[in-house]
């Protein structure tokens, strides 16, 4: 079975995913700021919010939804990747030891772990795995909303001690940080951003680390056949 090949037609649709799924919200901002119909005529209002800050404000939460939503479907389709070359190579974790590597995080816990029952160096990988990392973390906090009052997500306060630079925090959050750190608001979390250029470059890490791992767990299952050809 090639595994690989079912994950990046998983990626390919989550690509396609977010380009159609996004593609109305942001014509819906850009039709409320160039001031085009259906947004040209704007009621009268003494209201010194600008016209159609709601519609505007609820194109915007949706793409933001959206990026993380397809994050989430991006860590699912890595651990279902993982989760099936477990089962092919017959790997075995002691009890609940599994359970403690994916807590210790991706890179540190999980990965390490498998490689080093499987003899691979995981140092050796090209892939950013600090960016496929997160990639889990987002999801984590995607699933798992803390307030009912907002769609908003925040980073937790480890993930920040672990990534003091979030992947996915937008340029004005970031640019409120010095040195790595919040400064005169470091009681506050920076929101989960996801916009299409990081949903993409978290993607092709993502192909990076499976493409890596490939040929080598393909060897480990076929000793006498020899590494796939890409």
């Amino acid at each position: 079975m090639d595994i690989a090949w079912f994950f990046r037609e998983r990626t390919r649709l989550i690509r396609f995913t977010y380009e159609r799924a996004a593609k109305p919200f942001i014509e819906i901002k850009q039709q409320i700021e160039g001031g085009f119909p259906p947004f040209d005529d704007p009621p009268h209002s003494e209201d010194p919010e600008p016209p159609f800050m709601a519609e505007w404000s609820d194109a915007e939460t949706a793409v933001v939804v959206l990026g993380r939503s397809c994050v989430s479907m991006l860590s699912a389709s890595l651990k279902l990747y993982f989760d099936t070359w477990e089962k092919e190579l017959g790997v075995q974790w002691e009890n609940r030891e599994k359970a403690k590597a994916w807590k210790t995080g991706f890179t540190d816990g999980y990965l390490s772990e498998l490689c080093d029952a499987l003899s691979i160096d995981p140092n050796d990988c090209p892939a950013d795995l600090a960016v496929i990392e997160q990639v889990f973390l987002a999801r984590n906090r995607d699933q798992h909303p803390e307030s009912i009052h907002s769609m908003n997500v925040t980073h937790s306060s480890s993930d920040r001690t672990k990534h003091p630079s979030p992947f996915f925090i937008s340029e004005s959050e970031r640019a409120m940080y010095v040195g790595g750190e919040l400064g005169d608001i470091s009681f506050m979390s920076p929101s989960v951003h996801v916009d299409a250029e990081m949903l993409h470059r978290a993607i092709a890490e993502s192909e990076n680390l499976v493409d890596w791992l490939e040929p080598q767990f393909f060897t480990l299952m076929y000793p006498s056949s020899g590494a796939p050809k890409a």
